[in-house]
C-alpha cells in the first residue's frame, strides 16, 4: 500500500520532536518529510533568549527521518516573534514533493499561519499546538481572541491534541470533538530509562560533591530560570518550610541574580548551571522530587515533568501548568498547588519530605510506570491516526 506523504511544518529541529519525527518515519502507511523553516538553525546552534545562552543539544536532532530546510528571508530571523519566519518558498516547496497532506506545528509565525491559509481545499491540513485556557484574559480580549482564534482554525481539518487541556483549547476554538485526535505531549522516555545504573551512580556523585547527606530529601527545580516559571516562589516557600531538606535550581535565565541573592549563603540552597540533554537523565536523579511552580502566563504542558517521571522521580506542580491535569494523580506520582500561593506549595512540600526519600522514591516509580505511555511510539501514533482519518 503507497504510504501518505505528509508535509510537517516545523520551525526547527527541537529535542522532544525529532525523536516522534524518527519514530513517524518507521510507520508503514505514512512517510513525513519535515520542513524546517527557521534555516538559520541548520548547523544546530541557537541562541535561547530565556536561557541566555548560545548553545548546540548535544544529542541528534537531525537523524533517522526525511528533513529539509526552507530558506527563512525574514530580516531579524527568529522564531520568537511572529515575522521571525518568512519562507516565500515553502508552498512551492511542498507541492514540489507531492505531498498529500501537511501537519503544521503552531500558528504563531507569519509562515505557519500562511501555510493554514494557503493549503485550505489544496490538501488535507492537520495542526498541532499545546495551548490551554488556563491563563486568566479579561472578557473582552478573551471575545476578541476567540473570534481570531475561531477564523484560524477554520483552515484546520484535524487538530493534534497532546492532552486534555488541549482538546478544551480547540474545542472553544470552534472544532468538533470528531475532527481533534490525541497524540500525546512526549519525551523520549527511553533515554531517561537507567537500564544500568550509570545514571543513579552519577547522580549520587554529584550529590555527594554538592556536600549532601545521604539520607538528605533533595528538591529540584531545572529549566528557564525567568518570571513565567516562578522558581522565586520555590525559594521561598522552601526557606519557610523549616525541613532538613536540600533545594537545588538547575539552569539559567533572567532571575538567576536574584535566587542567589536571596539564597545567600545557605548551605541547603545549591545552584547548577545550564545542563545539556545527554546530562539530564542523571541531573533528575540527583533529587527525590522534582517541583515546577510555574505561574505563566503560557505554561502550556511543562515537559521537564515528563522527563523527571520518566527518570522516576515523583513531581509537584502548579496549577497553572498545562500537564499537570494529565500527569498528576495527587498522592500516586505527585502534588498539584494553586499557583502562586506559597502557602499551598509549602503544604504540598511538607507532606513530600513526611514521606521521606524511600517514600518518594517509591512514588516515583509509580511515577515512571505512569509516564511510559506517554512515549515518542504514542505521539508518533497519534499523528499517524490523524493523518489517515484526514485524507480518508
Amino acid at each position: 500500500m503507497k504510504r501518505v506523504k505528509l508535509a510537517i511544518v516545523c520551525s526547527h529541529p527541537i529535542q522532544y520532536y525529532a525523536p516522534v519525527f524518527r519514530e513517524l518515519a518507521l510507520s508503514d502507511s505514512v512517510a513525513p518529510r519535515v520542513f524546517y523553516t527557521w534555516s538559520q538553525t541548520a548547523e544546530g546552534e541557537v541562541f535561547d533568549p530565556d536561557f541566555r545562552e548560545r548553545f548546540i543539544w548535544d544529542i541528534p536532532l537531525l537523524e533517522g527521518y526525511d528533513h529539509v530546510f526552507v530558506e527563512n528571508t525574514a530580516k531579524d530571523p527568529k522564531a520568537s516573534a511572529f515575522f521571525g519566519v518568512k519562507t516565500p518558498d515553502l508552498r512551492r516547496m511542498i507541492d514540489s514533493w507531492g505531498a498529500d497532506a501537511v501537519l503544521v506545528f503552531g500558528w504563531g509565525l507569519y509562515s505557519h499561519l500562511r501555510a493554514l491559509v494557503e493549503l485550505k481545499g489544496k490538501m488535507p491540513v492537520l495542526f498541532r499546538g499545546d495551548s490551554t485556557l488556563l491563563d486568566p484574559i479579561p472578557p473582552l480580549r478573551r471575545l476578541a481572541r476567540r473570534l481570531f482564534l475561531r477564523w484560524v482554525y477554520s483552515h484546520v481539518d484535524f487538530a493534534v491534541a497532546v492532552g486534555q487541556n488541549s482538546h478544551d483549547y480547540f474545542r472553544w476554538c470552534g472544532l468538533p470533538s470528531d475532527r481533534i485526535v490525541f497524540a500525546p505531549h512526549s519525551v523520549d522516555t527511553l533515554r531517561f530509562s537507567d537500564p544500568t545504573g550509570d545514571h543513579d551512580r552519577r547522580a549520587m556523585k554529584r550529590r555527594s560533591e554538592l556536600g549532601i547527606p545521604e539520607r538528605s530529601i533533595v528538591l529540584e527545580f531545572a529549566g528557564k530560570l525567568t518570571e513565567k516559571k516562578d522558581p522565586l516562589l520555590l525559594l521561598d516557600a522552601f526557606m519557610k518550610l523549616e525541613s532538613s531538606a536540600h533545594l537545588i535550581f538547575v539552569g539559567s535565565g533572567e532571575l538567576q541574580d536574584r535566587l542567589q541573592e536571596a539564597a545567600g549563603d545557605r548551605r541547603d540552597v545549591h545552584f547548577l548551571p545550564f545542563q545539556n540533554q545527554s546530562d539530564m537523565p542523571s541531573v533528575y536523579r540527583i533529587a527525590d522530587l522534582f517541583v515546577l511552580p510555574s505561574r505563566g502566563p503560557g505554561e502550556t504542558w511543562g515537559l521537564a515533568m515528563n522527563e523527571a517521571m520518566a527518570s522516576g522521580r515523583a513531581v509537584i506542580a502548579s496549577s497553572r501548568v498545562g500537564g499537570g491535569r494529565d500527569l498528576i494523580r495527587p498522592r500516586e506520582t505527585g502534588w498539584i498547588f494553586e499557583s502562586g500561593d506559597v502557602e499551598a506549595l509549602i503544604g504540598a512540600l511538607r507532606m513530600a519530605c513526611t514521606l521521606g526519600r524511600d517514600g518518594l522514591l517509591n512514588m516515583g516509580k509509580i511515577a515512571q510506570k505512569s509516564i511510559a505511555k506517554w512515549s515518542t511510539a504514542a505521539a508518533a501514533k497519534g499523528i499517524e491516526v490523524a493523518t489517515l482519518r484526514a485524507v480518508d
